[in-house]
């Protein structure tokens, strides 16, 4: 499969770092590039027990061979990123696309206050500002960026010459399709598109280019910030089922409602999903933490598998049971 897309397919927070990872791991792609918003995204990756809170970094950056890049589409907070580089030793395999925006201080400081924050429930990172700066067309390019410099290249150039070349690229997708700009609940929703069309778009490539597009999701759903959220249990409910989760960027208590299937058949309708995969069943059925191996999966849970194939129509083929980057049963 020359070319995967991995997207999330509620609101965020669906463990898109630990499928991403996995897939790396196993696959070896030449390329894994980031796409989406920016720094307002944290994805975590556990490896050999080491976990790894990213904001800017591919969440490829676990298997050393393959080479980091950040599409044109992405705001860039260069404080952030060179940090990332800094403390994975990536310094020598990141290409940062010239057009990249920057998000600026003021920006953050923007985004911290009055409506966005209040009403929006931002995550305070500077993207809504930045992309508006961008579309007025007079924000900061990653060109301009001495922070950068080392770093600086031609994202499209590079991966449809490895695509080119039948190379495996991997396309990271940030947030979760249902705070697209375009098609989440408006307001309620991050600066721009996020789907899988729109990853395509950040990097640089055609559509055409796509073989496979794995809508992830998570076994239940959660969300932060504002705006609406289907049968949403309270936090006492939410503890009390073991669900509690916060915010990788924000710290913020996710709220938290059951799995809901028809977001779930917009989100595959909408992203042209041809797979998923489905984290986080051992939350919900704990009896599963740790299994690598689908015929070993309590009934409840192979049941409630086989009920998402039926009801969305796409095969599950990545189901996370626990935190590592290999706590995953693999029926590709």
């Amino acid at each position: 499969m020359p070319c995967s897309i991995v997207v999330g397919g509620a609101f965020g927070d669906e463990g898109k770092g630990k499928i991403i990872s996995h897939i790396a791991l196993k696959e070896n792609p030449s390329i894994a590039v980031r796409g989406g918003v920016g720094p307002n995204a944290g994805h975590t990756v556990v490896k050999d027990g080491k976990t790894l809170k990213l904001r800017m970094l591919p969440c490829a950056v676990v298997n050393q061979r393959t080479r980091l890049m950040i599409g044109a589409g992405v705001l860039v907070d260069p404080q952030v990123l060179v940090k990332e580089i800094a403390e994975t030793g990536s310094q020598n395999r990141v290409t940062v696309d010239v057009n990249c925006a920057i998000i600026e201080q003021r920006h953050i400081e923007a985004d911290r206050a009055g409506y966005l924050k209040e009403k929006i429930g931002t995550t305070g990172t500077g993207t809504g500002p930045a992309n508006s700066d961008r579309v007025l067309r007079f924000g900061k390019l990653a060109c301009e960026e001495g922070l950068l410099s080392d770093y600086i290249g031609d994202v499209s150039l590079q991966v449809n010459a490895s695509l080119d070349r039948k190379e495996f690229v991997l396309l990271e997708g940030t947030q979760g399709t249902m705070l697209s700009l375009y098609h989440g609940v408006y307001p309620f929703v991050t600066s721009k598109d996020v789907s899988a069309s729109a990853v395509c778009s950040d990097v640089g490539i055609g559509p055409k280019r796509v073989d496979q597009v794995i809508v992830v999701f998570k076994s239940y759903l959660t969300r932060v910030g504002s705006g609406p959220l289907v049968n949403e249990l309270d936090p006492a409910e939410t503890v009390r089922r073991g669900w509690q989760e916060y915010g990788s960027v924000t710290g913020r208590l996710r709220r938290a409602a059951p799995f809901d299937y028809e977001l779930a058949r917009r989100s595959i309708t909408l992203n042209s999903g041809t797979q998923i995969a489905l984290t986080k069943l051992d939350t919900l059925f704990p009896g599963c933490a740790g299994v690598r191996d689908y015929t070993k999966l309590p009934r409840e849970a192979s049941e409630f598998v086989a009920n998402v194939e039926t009801e969305l129509g796409r095969p599950v083929v990545y189901i996370g049971t626990g935190n590592e980057a290999e706590d995953v049963i693999d029926r590709t």
